[in-house]
């Protein structure tokens, strides 16, 4: 009897060891599928706010008619109310951006750096967390071993992406 009530104490204890290994596992790969994802967001929300949230700034758009040292730049054209006409405004070379063409754009306040806007810009701004999606579903997949949602935010990292390349 002694020894049977020792085998049980063992069962107890390996039962209760490895459920707090995994409750680990689950909360150290929640965390990096976590950080993964908002380091995605906050990438891409630093170009999404102007294109999103255009209310009150100024749009139009530009015709490049240079591109050196990482950016491009020409004339600005307003469309909205209360913008105006510009010589030389910035925007990021980019796969985005080819030299000679036409692009609507909206300004960043109190500067002259104009962000891509309209469904191409929104789509370019949001291809960081399409890559992060991409990332995190390996650790989601891996680490918390949820094939099923690690699929999905593959494939929506996969849709952002694709949809972003053609647009652009």
């Amino acid at each position: 009897m002694p020894a049977s009530a020792a085998a049980a104490r063992a069962r107890q204890a390996s039962s209760a060891s490895s459920a707090l290994l995994t409750f680990g596992r689950v909360a150290a790969m929640g965390t990096v599928t976590a950080l993964i994802l908002i380091a995605g967001v906050w990438a891409s929300w630093g170009t999404a706010q102007h294109v999103l949230l255009t209310k009150g700034r100024e749009q139009g758009t530009v015709r490049v008619t240079r591109c050196g040292g990482g950016v491009c730049s020409g004339p600005y054209s307003p469309v909205s109310a209360g913008s105006q006409a510009r010589e030389r405004v910035v925007i990021e070379d980019s796969v985005a951006v080819a030299k000679g063409r036409t692009y609507s754009v909206v300004l960043k306040p109190g500067s002259g750096d104009a962000v891509r806007s309209g469904p191409a810009g929104v789509l370019y701004a949001w291809v960081p967390l399409g890559g992060a999606l991409l990332l995190a579903s390996v650790v989601v997949a891996g680490g918390l071993r949820r094939t099923r949602v690690a699929w999905g935010m593959a494939g929506v990292g996969v849709a952002l992406l694709t949809a972003a390349f053609f647009a652009v």
